[in-house]
């Protein structure tokens, strides 16, 4: 067995632990006991398939899986690491590394994205978007290690959506590669239409805003 297979393997075993583990959480009582338990499952089960698509995309030249692969590396590390804080504070400069490395990376996605798009080429259209919503989330994090964020615990809503984020991440990539019968458009879109309203439910359910003096 050579290095990609292995590698392969991997992958899809932690891929598919994810996705699995990764609904259950999202139907669970936040902050438990269970809920922490399983979200660890999701959360080394996915980093583990994030981290081998990057030299496997290296081996078998895929952008596609490598920007899916950057992305939700980001995603589980920031949302992992956001669980960590309670104030500006608590921030490391591992955390402002993980954001620039990310800014770089978005910037990347923008100008080739670009590129193709002139040239006609429809995959520049997931270069942009993508490069659009790593930038966002690059700001979201200054916003809040700068302490500019209007809500007290924007830690954890943050912690929630960057962890939604991933697991939409990754069920888009599933159904990506693995859609025999829906239309290419709807297996691109149907993660987030589906799971987007939770992230905005969730955030507005446990966010608490700063005092006005």
């Amino acid at each position: 067995m050579n290095l990609f297979n292995v590698l392969l393997a991997l992958h899809i075993a932690g891929g598919g632990i994810s996705l699995l583990s990764g609904l259950i959480v999202l139907f669970l009582k936040k902050g438990g006991r269970t809920h922490r338990l399983i979200g660890n499952i999701y959360f080394y089960s996915l980093i583990t398939a994030s981290l081998v698509s990057l030299p496997m995309a290296y081996l078998h030249p895929n952008l596609f899986l490598f920007i899916v692969g950057v992305f939700t590396t980001y995603m589980l590390l920031t949302g992992k690491l956001y669980l960590t804080k309670k104030t500006c504070r608590d921030v490391r400069p591992g955390d402002w590394i993980l954001s620039v490395i990310m800014l770089l990376f978005s910037v990347m996605f923008l100008v080739i994205g670009a590129i193709n798009l002139y040239k006609g080429v429809f995959f520049g259209l997931v270069l942009v978007v993508f490069g659009l919503i790593s930038l966002s989330f690059v700001r979201q994090d200054w916003i809040n290690f700068k302490g500019k964020s209007p809500a007290v615990n924007s830690w954890l809503t943050t912690h929630l959506q960057r962890m939604v984020g991933s697991y939409i991440a990754s069920a888009t990539a599933f159904l990506v590669v693995n859609n025999h019968f829906l239309p290419g458009t709807v297996a691109w879109l149907l993660p987030t239409v589906v799971l987007t309203p939770l992230i905005v439910r969730w955030s507005k359910k446990y966010l608490v805003l700063k005092k006005v003096v």
